[in-house]
This record gives C-alpha cells, structure tokens and sequence, in this order.
C-alpha cells in the first residue's frame, strides 16, 4: 500500500528508531510540489512523510477559497491515488496547527476519519500535530491529552510541539530568544502528563534552537546535545532508552552534522520545507530569465507557447525539488531503505 496503514506507520517510525535515521518530512502545496517529493523520494529509494500545513491547506482548496480542512482532504485524497505509481511508501501528516486553527484543520479531518474507520477504511491521515508553543505549558500539555485520546481513537499518531521555533510559518511567528530551548523538566512534565505510549502513539517538536526558514551563519545557534540531555533525564525516571520520538523543526539550512547527532539522539522525522521551495522556485526563475522573449510577448511578437507552457517551466521545478528531496534523504540516512524494497 503506497500510503501507510495505521500498523505500517508505526513500523516505519520502529524502523527508523531502530536502524537511526530519520523520514524526510516535506510539506507541499500544490500537485507539482506533491508530485516533485514522491520523485525524489522514489529517486532515493526513501520512505517519507508528506505533510500540509494550515496556509497549505487554503492553498490546496483554493486561494479564493480558504478552507484549509477541504485543502488537506483534497491534498490527502490526490496523494492516496498518484502515490500508487510509486515503489515506495509514505505517512500523510498535517504539521503545525496553534490552538485558535484546531476547528479548521484538525478537528474536522478527524472526524472524517472516524467515519472512514467506521468504515472499515484507514484514517484519511497518519499523523496530525498540535502546535501548542504559544501558549502556557499546562495548557499545551491538556490540550494534547485531548488530541492524544482523538487521535489513537482511529488510529493515527500525534505530534506535538514543547518549546517554540523560532521565525514564521503561516502567519505564526516565535521570538528568536531562550525560549528556542525545551529544558529536561519540560520533558519530564511531558511524560507524566501523556505517558510514553501506554496512552497513544506521539511524537516530539522538542526544540534546540531551531528556527523556520534559513537565516546567514551565526544568528541561529542549534544545541542538538540538548536533546540527549532531556532524553537521558526522562529515560532516567522510566527506565527507557531514548524515550521519546523526536521531530527536527525548522531543518532547512541545517549542516549535516547538526542533522546527524540529532537523529543520534532519537530523532525520527525532519521538516524540510524552506530548502524545498527554494529548490522548486529556482529553477523557475533560471527558465524565465533564459527564455524572457519567448515567455514574453517583447515587442509585438508572438512569444514561444512551448516555453510559457506550464509544463515547460514546471518540470524544471519537480526536477530541481526532487534533487534536494533526494540530497535529504542521504543525509538522514534514510536512503535505500523503503520498506516497500
């Protein structure tokens, strides 16, 4: 099956806790961008996460639109049908959702899936992430109880965000200062308030300085070290060896060394997403610029219909996402090991 049941995707994140490495986790906006990670994944020989933020989600239903839950199941339903052209396996997720956009995106999705497992079908995504770093730690922590119990009630996993990343995403933005860094007793409240699988299957945004976009070298400090020191704290307390599922936010621009003892340290899944719109954008600006007088109509003339086609300039697009989808697998080392190999 392209797109991971329930079962497969708790496979693939054992798998990838296990072996040490880490998914791709790629967000997209449009088919052309779907279509572009699902090449670089096959191209890698890469299992992934594909995944659709809030903004994605009104993009996906229409820019005149804007509803974000229509967006996503549309998202989800073109992933379920294209990705069978592809040998490799991959999880649907929707990333950050703040507490004020969980009746647009999460709540509703979920109850689309309610009915699907109703109907003896898999939920129409694997994971969802409540992104509760703007608020107090109790709230976010009581909040995610609530998400926990809705989303392993039709099997699916949830993702959750203790500390804040730093930049903007979708019109969220985090204050680059030392709230960058998740602390071990935030671990440790974490446990005690979801348990370590016994209540549902999660994963953690733990932060250590991570940020979303790229910024110049030297305003952004990652202290990946940190996630083994609240890893060693909680699995001190519960006799677990690296206790939790981690997920690296705000992955683009990372060096691979940064990428590495991150995932030595448990984590399973990384966004990727500034990085990948660079990729796919790049390429486009190159076309345009190479082939201004036939995109153009210059000077009365007629221009060239086979490169203002968008199929010209967008295959340039897929091509130069997918080389970067692939560049990122090999350095989470989550290449050549599809489980559908």
């Amino acid at each position: 099956m392209p797109v991971a049941s329930p079962d497969q995707y708790l496979e693939m994140l054992d798998r990838a806790k296990k072996q040490g490495f880490a998914y791709p986790a790629i967000n997209v906006s449009s088919s052309q961008t779907l279509n572009a990670a699902l090449a670089g994944l096959q191209a890698a020989g890469s299992d992934g996460i594909i995944q659709v933020t809030t903004g994605g989600g009104d993009y996906w239903s229409g820019p005149t639109v804007k509803n974000m839950a229509s967006g996503a199941a549309a998202m989800a339903a073109f992933a379920r049908e294209v990705a069978k052209n592809y040998d490799i396996t991959i999880a649907l997720h929707t990333d950050h959702c703040a507490k004020d956009q969980l009746d647009k995106l999460v709540r509703p999705l979920i109850a689309i899936s309610q009915e699907r497992v109703k109907a003896g079908q898999d939920p129409l995504f694997n994971s969802h992430m409540w992104d509760g770093s703007a608020v107090p730690m109790t709230e976010n922590l009581e909040i995610a109880k609530e998400m926990l119990k809705l989303t392993s009630g039709i099997g699916a996993v949830l993702e959750i965000e203790v500390g804040v990343v730093g930049g903007e995403e979708d019109g969220v933005e985090g204050a680059i200062d030392e709230h960058l860094y998740t602390t071990p007793a935030d671990g440790l409240m974490t446990a005690e308030a979801l348990g370590l699988g016994e209540n549902g299957r999660y994963m953690v945004a733990l932060t250590f300085g991570n940020v979303h976009g790229v910024y110049k070298p030297g305003n952004v400090h990652l202290r990946p070290e940190l996630l083994g020191e609240i890893q060693a704290a909680v699995g001190a307390k519960y006799g677990k060896d690296k206790p939790f599922d981690l997920v690296f936010h705000g992955g683009s621009g990372s060096t691979p060394e940064e990428i590495s003892e991150s995932v030595r340290h448990g984590v399973i899944k990384m966004n990727i997403d500034t990085d990948l719109q660079y990729a796919f954008t790049r390429p486009i600006a190159d076309w345009m610029m190479k082939n201004y007088d036939g995109v153009l109509k210059v000077d009365g003339d007629v221009g060239n219909k086979k490169v203002y086609d968008p199929r010209a300039w967008g295959k340039a697009a897929e091509a130069g996402m997918s080389a970067r989808v692939v560049e990122a697998a090999n350095e989470l080392g989550s290449a050549s090991k599809s489980m559908s190999a």
